[in-house]
């Protein structure tokens, strides 16, 4: 994949609310848009033409992975041929393509595309009621009751972490609170040689994981939508502040490496693999990547495991549900039928999902051997609510905090660290107060 917003050996983009969103420059779409819908045809038979897909799955294309699907989705729609276009930096290139009407016939909606937006630059996919029976997400790019995108699939939010360290230090059930995962982390300090935590502070990205964490916290799907408003995120008892804190405390407690701006995301699956780090906050997309380190390292790929956020409600820990990329139509497709034939057979019968160890967008489908665990400890998974997304980007936006950017949280880093002056109090008191007027300004 390519590196700005992506994963496979890179990166997940899902984050908390889909990146900061901004209107592309020209935003013309570069003609009129009919809006029709883009419907795969009944009988295969009819699907007709070659399409291109954009992806950030530069890797993919490159293994020649991309190339097997192909030939296995031209089987059941022999008139249509498709070609990849594999994109680095996928969001930057796409975004300027998309002043003109060529940005492929299929492609994952990027974040500087305002959701309010899409229907000026895709085609709709169906209806809410139609969709949301079927996909998971779908809400999270539904427009005045029509859906833009189908997900490629989803990721639980949670800990990777090298089970065998943690057993090392005595370590043997999740824990049940921030204070008993920040107990824990010291007993792997005192009795192991792992570095109990690896912030991944230099590639910045990683940080934004944890925003996923939002809803796990109080086993809410909506709590998300409950950003909408002056609501003061970082008050006591709110989520963004357990989180948070959690992060602090860590670096506080000198339970992560001493020097954060030494850091590499790609060393750091090797490390974890082979019991040098004990944990990371990621989201379950990373458990795949992390075995195959484990793999290479000749190291046992089942000592990889996943624990959710430390906070259980009514005996019960919560893992919320995001989306990934989502597939969409360029709404100026001369071939939105085969278009649309291609997402549909990718996210039900590719098998994708399930070979990255994804939440399948499918709601029919099983959840992936990657959430044995989840699973196997009744862990409840609470599908993100999107409804009110693009307020909370609106007002995010106007606040300049980036609740999906890492800046803010290398701040919280710096400060935990000593690196910047000022008070963890201070700071929140600050995010609230820029949060609380922007909340009233944005959109007026």
């Amino acid at each position: 994949m390519g590196k700005n917003t992506t994963f496979a050996g890179r990166r997940w983009r899902g984050g908390l609310l889909a990146a900061a969103v901004l209107t592309v420059a020209g935003c013309s779409g570069g003609g009129t848009v009919s809006g029709e819908t883009a419907k795969a045809p009944a009988d295969p038979a009819d699907a007709s033409g070659t399409i291109k897909v954009l992806t950030h799955r530069t890797d993919l294309v490159q293994n020649g992975t991309m190339a097997r699907y192909a030939e296995e989705f031209t089987k059941v729609y022999p008139g249509v041929k498709v070609k990849f276009e594999a994109l680095t930096d996928y969001e930057g290139e796409v975004r300027i393509r998309m002043n003109t009407d060529d940005y492929g016939d299929v492609l994952m909606i990027p974040a500087a595309v305002a959701k309010n937006d899409y229907p000026k630059f895709f085609a709709p996919l169906g209806t809410a009621a139609e969709l949301g029976g079927t996909y998971r997400f779908s809400d999270k790019t539904e427009v005045g009751g029509k859906v833009y995108g189908i997900a490629q699939f989803g990721t639980a939010n949670g800990f990777v972490y090298n089970k065998a360290v943690w057993k090392q230090a005595g370590i043997t059930d999740w824990p049940a609170t921030p204070e008993e995962f920040l107990t824990d982390l010291k007993a792997v300090k005192a009795r192991t040689d792992a570095l109990p935590y690896y912030t991944n502070f230099k590639d910045g990205w990683p940080l934004t994981a944890w925003s996923n964490s939002i809803g796990s916290v109080t086993c809410d799907a909506k709590a998300g939508d409950k950003l909408a408003g002056a609501v003061s995120p970082w008050r006591k008892g709110g989520e963004l502040r357990t989180i948070d804190t959690l992060l602090h405390d860590i670096v506080e407690g000198g339970l992560a490496e001493k020097d954060p701006n030494t850091t590499n995301w790609e060393a750091s699956k090797g490390m974890i693999a082979q019991g040098k780090v004990a944990t990371m906050q990621l989201g379950s997309w990373a458990i795949t990547q992390m075995r195959d380190a484990a793999k290479k390292a000749g190291t046992d790929p089942e000592d990889i495991g996943f624990m959710p956020f430390p906070l259980r409600k009514d005996g019960t820990y919560c893992a919320v549900l995001a989306s990934d990329y989502q597939q969409a139509v360029n709404a100026h497709s001369s071939h939105k039928a085969a278009a649309r034939a291609w997402i549909d057979w990718f996210t039900q019968k590719s098998g994708y999902s399930a070979r990255e160890g994804a939440v399948p967008a499918l709601k029919s489908a099983a959840m992936p051997g990657t959430l044995k665990d989840f699973v196997d400890n009744d862990v409840s998974f609470l599908e993100r609510s999107e409804a009110k997304t693009g307020e909370v980007n609106a007002i995010d936006n106007a606040a300049e905090i980036g609740l999906n950017k890492p800046d803010y949280r290398q701040k919280l880093v710096d400060l935990a660290r000593g690196a910047q002056h000022g008070s963890l109090d201070g700071y929140f008191a600050d995010l609230d107060k820029r949060w609380n007027e922007a909340a009233r300004t944005a959109g007026s």
